[in-house]
């Protein structure tokens, strides 16, 4: 494993482990699964581990493993702060102290503001006292560095770096958001700060792998040297020394041992100009054929009505990347496959998913033109019938 700085001069791993998208059995994350991969990181040399308030479960696992392992002193943990359900000054610590609790720890290395949208939310914590129970925090060692993570455009991102003193900041980036979200722009303007980026959405939720156009693939397979789409993808990233985590939503061992040997290898700026044409040329195949450029955040989750808004968009940008027929299962089976039907037409225009939204989609407009799309006949068949066959 290889490691970069953070601000106050301690290594921290090239690769992070985002612990939100554990394995699940009945509901609730796979606790034996999670040590394993938790664990096997551990040994491999990780040392940044990611979680949040809101990743329900996420950070009681991460306590709990980390705990029984003893290995409280080989990590360094970053969570969040939930902003936006912050109501008065008393509120932070009262998030906090639970956060502790949940992760069985008395302090944290890393601390984010989560999801920080502009300074104008930033001024209203800052009404609240943040700063002063910021300066409390780090006085009494229960919080090391101070962070925000950010979705938006970069020019809002630049105003809040500017807003205070940072520790570190936290942005989605990959080779296809190179020039949205905060961007090569945001990253560069932090790294003239001296300040740490992390990076979070390297895969764009696994879509840089997973449902890639075929255009992409073959682009991928006929290129020397032969890598997989999540090793270009990560290499991109770490080939840029103003990167400093990148974060993988790791449920795998084979995952976990693939992105350790990665971020073992990989060389800063690396990359030949061959290699740049390549990702230019996936790019376009890319964007020629996405409807939605939904990264699976789940941001926008729950939908008061129950709707599976990412599993919908998933299954409409996979008609135009993988078919007919696969659209058409993978829709049925978030939609119609159920108990409850979560498809579209529950949707009743309330907006609140709107206001969440990282990518700022106009998910309701998207969510008519999903279900104009993929509830033709032969789904309105399956879905009159496919109910009939589950036992819950």
């Amino acid at each position: 494993m290889q490691y970069r700085k953070d601000r106050l001069g301690n290594d921290v791993s090239l690769l992070g482990f985002g612990c939100m998208r554990f394995t699940t059995k009945a509901g609730k994350f796979d606790y034996e699964k999670a040590e394993k991969e938790v664990m096997r990181a551990v040994e491999l040399g990780v040392n940044y581990f990611d979680t949040a308030y809101v990743y329900s479960g996420s950070e009681t696992l991460m306590g709990e493993i980390f705990e029984k392992n003893n290995c409280r002193d080989k990590v360094r943990i970053a969570t969040k702060l939930p902003h936006y359900m912050i109501r008065n000054s008393g509120d932070p610590e009262k998030f906090f102290s639970e956060e502790l609790r949940r992760l069985r720890t008395d302090h944290v290395e890393y601390y984010l503001m989560h999801m920080l949208t502009d300074v104008k939310t930033w001024n209203r914590l800052c009404d609240l006292g943040i700063k002063e129970w910021i300066d409390e925090k780090k006085k009494s060692g229960e919080i090391g560095q101070v962070g925000f993570s950010y979705h938006g455009n970069s020019d809002m991102f630049i105003e809040l770096l500017n807003a205070y003193d940072w520790d570190f900041c936290q942005i989605q980036y990959n080779y296809l958001d190179e020039n949205s979200q905060a961007g090569r722009t945001g990253l560069m303007a932090a790294a003239a700060k001296g300040i740490p980026v992390v990076i979070m959405e390297p895969l764009r939720g696994g879509r840089l792998v997973n449902n890639l156009p075929k255009g992409a693939v073959n682009a991928f397979e006929k290129h020397s040297p032969k890598r997989s789409p999540a090793e270009w993808a990560l290499r991109w990233l770490w080939e840029q020394p103003e990167v400093t985590v990148v974060l993988s939503g790791m449920n795998s061992l084979d995952m976990v041992e693939e992105n350790c040997r990665i971020a073992s290898e990989v060389k800063e700026h690396e990359l030949t100009e061959e290699d740049r044409k390549l990702y230019t040329k996936v790019i376009n195949e890319i964007e020629s054929k996405l409807k939605v450029g939904c990264t699976g955040c789940r941001y926008c989750m729950p939908c008061p009505k129950n709707v599976d808004i990412p599993g919908v968009f998933a299954a409409y940008n996979r008609r135009a990347s993988d078919g007919y027929a696969n659209s058409l299962r993978e829709y049925y089976m978030c939609t119609a496959l159920r108990k409850d039907y979560t498809g579209p037409a529950n949707c009743v225009q309330c907006g609140k998913c709107e206001m969440h939204c990282p990518q700022h989609i106009e998910i309701r407009k998207e969510l008519k033109n999903a279900k104009r799309t993929l509830e033709d006949p032969i789904y309105l068949i399956a879905k009159k019938f496919g109910p009939l066959f589950m036992k819950y």
